[in-house]
C-alpha cells in the first residue's frame, strides 16, 4: 500500500506518547514493504522541509505562529497545498489521521474524496486543550477560550465525519467518542499501544541500574514519567509521599517531565519538607528511559483525567517494575487485566499513599516477593502487548479489511 499518515506531531523525536505510537505504527509499515508518508507541520526543531526515518518520508509544511489566527489560515492553506502535490505524485490508497488540524486541511481538499481513510484517536482535542490551559477570569480572553474549544470541537468532528473506521487504544477512549460525538460503534476498532521489548527489558542488578544513574544507595526508587500539567495529578502524589515518608523513610521518588507546573510542584515540595526524598529529573530522552524504569522499584502513575491509554505503563510493567495507578482511563483498563491490587482506589492522596506503603512495607520484607511481581510484569507485557500485534490490525484496517473486528472484540472481553 502506499500510506499517507497526517499529523500534527512528528517522528523526528518521539516526546510523547502521540510519537511514539506514531514513530513505531510507520516504521514498521515501512519494514513490511509499504510506502509510507507523513504530513506535518514544521517544527521549530526541522531543520528542512523533508525528513528520512528509517524509510519513512516526513513532509513538513509552513505554519505562522504570529497568532491564531495566522496559525490558522496558514495551517490550512499549506497542509492543503502539500497534500494535493503528494497525492498528485504518489496516489496514496489509504490515510490515516492521526490529529485534527492538519486533518482538517487534507478532508478539504477534492483530492482526498476517493482515498480510504481512518482516523487515530490518542484523546479528544478540545479536552486536551482544557486541561492544558487554565480558564481566564473574564473578558476577551475568556470567551477566545471558549471558542477555542468548540473550534476543536467542530474540526475533529468532521475528520471523524469523514472517516471510514476510527482507531483507538483503549475503550475509555471509545466511549469517549461516543458520548462526545455521538460517533458510530460500529466505526471504532480498539487496538491496544505496544511495546519493544527488546528495548524495555528486566534489569539483571537493580542495585548497578540506580548505581548506573547516580541514584543514591539503599533507597526504595519510586519513579512517574509525566508531563507537568494539572492532569497527571503531580500534587497529589507529592502530598502522598507525606505520609509515605512516615512509614517508608528511605523512599525516593524520581520524577521524568517538564511542564507549566515546575517551579510550582517545587515550591510544593520545598513547603511539604520532603526535598530531600524528590529528584526532578527534568525531561528524560528517550534513549535513557529503560535505564530509569530498570532502575526503579515501582512505576507510580498519579493520573486524575484523561489517560487515554497510559504507554508508560506497559513499558514500566516490560521493565519488570510494578506499577500503582490509579483508576482513570487506559490505566485501569491495562492494570485491571493485570492484578488489580496494584490499583489506586482513587486518585487522592490518602489512597495514593495507602497503597504505596503497603507495597514498599512488603517488599522491604519480602524481596522475593518484588522478584515474583516483577517476573509477572515482564510475562504479562509479553503475552498481551506488542507493537506488531498492534501494526498488524492497524494494517489491516487500512486496507478496508474486517479481520480486525475480531481482533477487537477479543480484547474487549479480555481474550
Amino acid at each position: 500500500m502506499k500510506i499517507l499518515f497526517v499529523s500534527d506531531v512528528s517522528i523526528q523525536e518521539v516526546i510523547g506518547g502521540a510519537e511514539r505510537v506514531l514513530f513505531e505504527q510507520t516504521t514498521r509499515l515501512a519494514e513490511r514493504g509499504h510506502l509510507v508518508h507523513i504530513l506535518t507541520r514544521r517544527l521549530p526543531r526541522h531543520s528542512s522541509d523533508t525528513s528520512v526515518i528509517r524509510g519513512v518520508t516526513e513532509w513538513h509544511y509552513h505554519v505562522s505562529t504570529q497568532n491564531a489566527v495566522s496559525f490558522w489560515i496558514s495551517t490550512l492553506k499549506n497542509a492543503g497545498e502539500l497534500f494535493e502535490r503528494l497525492q498528485m505524485e504518489n496516489h496514496y490508497d489509504s490515510i490515516n489521521f492521526h490529529q485534527p488540524f492538519s486533518a482538517y486541511a487534507v478532508i478539504r481538499s477534492r483530492l482526498s474524496k476517493e482515498i480510504r481513510k481512518t482516523y487515530t484517536c490518542h484523546s479528544l482535542s478540545f479536552e486536551e486543550y482544557r486541561s492544558r490551559n487554565a480558564l481566564p477570569p473574564f473578558g476577551a480572553k475568556r470567551i477566545f477560550f471558549f471558542l477555542q474549544i468548540a473550534l476543536r470541537r467542530w474540526i475533529e468532528k468532521r475528520v471523524l465525519s469523514k472517516s471510514a473506521r476510527i482507531i483507538v487504544l483503549s475503550s475509555y477512549t471509545a466511549e469517549k467518542l461516543v458520548r462526545n460525538y455521538a460517533a458510530p460503534r460500529k466505526k471504532i476498532a480498539i487496538v491496544p499501544g505496544g511495546i519493544d521489548l527488546v528495548r524495555f527489558a528486566p534489569p539483571r542488578d537493580k542495585n548497578a541500574a540506580q548505581e548506573l544513574l547516580g541514584l543514591p544507595p539503599g533507597k526504595f526508587v519510586m519513579l512517574t514519567v509525566r508531563n507537568l500539567v494539572s492532569r497527571m495529578g503531580l500534587e497529589n502524589l507529592l502530598l502522598a509521599m507525606v505520609e509515605v515518608l512516615k512509614k517508608c523513610p528511605d523512599s525516593l521518588l524520581v520524577i521524568g517531565g517538564t511542564g507549566p507546573l515546575e517551579e510550582r510542584l517545587k515550591t510544593l515540595a520545598q513547603d511539604l519538607k520532603i526535598n530531600d526524598h524528590l529528584l526532578f529529573k527534568g525531561f528524560i530522552p528517550e534513549d535513557e528511559l529503560p535505564d530509569y524504569y530498570r532502575a526503579a522499584d515501582i512505576f507510580v502513575l498519579p493520573t486524575v483525567d484523561l489517560e487515554g491509554f497510559g504507554l508508560v505503563t506497559l513499558e514500566a510493567l516490560a521493565s519488570g517494575t510494578p506499577v500503582l495507578g490509579t483508576p482513570v482511563g487506559g490505566t485501569n483498563e491495562i492494570l485491571k487485566r493485570f492484578d488489580s491490587d496494584f490499583l489506586f482506589k482513587s486518585p487522592v492522596p490518602e489512597d495514593m499513599a495507602e497503597l504505596m506503603i503497603k507495597i514498599c512495607s512488603l517488599y522491604k520484607k519480602n524481596p522475593e516477593k518484588q522478584n515474583m511481581d516483577s517476573v509477572h510484569c515482564r510475562r504479562f507485557a509479553q503475552e498481551h502487548y506488542s507493537w506488531e500485534a498492534n501494526v498488524t490490525a492497524t494494517e489491516e484496517i487500512l486496507a478496508g479489511s474486517s479481520r480486525s473486528i475480531s481482533k477487537t472484540k477479543a480484547f474487549m472481553s479480555g481474550e
